[in-house]
């Protein structure tokens, strides 16, 4: 180019550079973090650019420490623990801001919430009656549907939250009187 921009395939190049930089075990980790529905070690190996009894001995790791779950024996299938991922937020919350922010932050989402519920005139997103998406032009119903998800998005999100809250209260009352968290 004349530009003196090399023409390149990035995508490859940051695969390329993850692979060198990271181990099998993080490899399988970051892999598996983003897999939401079972998958055999053989393509959770490929997608991690790893050897199958590479993939096998860190999601063993991964399984005892709670962070992949399983089923079946054979062939054995591997998913991400949800339970884990969002313990780990609701940890990650509570260390990087106080309670009072927290609640700042749920204040926000009830608010929210409050007025989804007035807009579908129901007390949660998944009683919305489907006759009301149906009887909608295709632009509308797409904009409701993002609405609802929006809605269940921002439940799970309060959920989170409300932990977090909670845990960085008890991290405080720890810190007051002395205990390490």
């Amino acid at each position: 180019m004349s530009d003196g921009i090399e023409n390149r395939d990035d995508t490859g190049d940051a695969h390329a550079q993850w692979q060198a930089e990271r181990t099998t075990f993080q490899r399988v980790y970051d892999v598996t973090s983003g897999i939401t529905a079972y998958k055999p070690v053989s393509e959770i190996a490929e997608h991690a650019a790893c050897s199958t009894d590479g993939a096998r001995d860190a999601l063993k790791q991964l399984v005892e420490m709670g962070v992949v779950k399983t089923r079946g024996s054979r062939p054995v299938e591997y998913r991400r623990n949800d339970e884990y991922f969002r313990w780990k937020r609701v940890e990650t919350l509570a260390s990087e801001h106080t309670a009072d922010e927290l609640r700042t932050k749920i204040d926000a989402l009830a608010s929210e919430d409050a007025s989804l519920q007035d807009r579908f005139n129901v007390p949660d997103p998944d009683v919305v009656p489907p006759a009301l998406i149906e009887d909608q032009s295709h632009e509308a119903a797409h904009e409701t549907l993002e609405a609802l998800s929006r809605w269940r998005t921002l439940r799970d999100d309060l959920r989170v939250l409300q932990r977090a809250a909670h845990r960085a209260t008890q991290r405080r009352e720890d810190v007051d009187s002395g205990v390490s968290a």
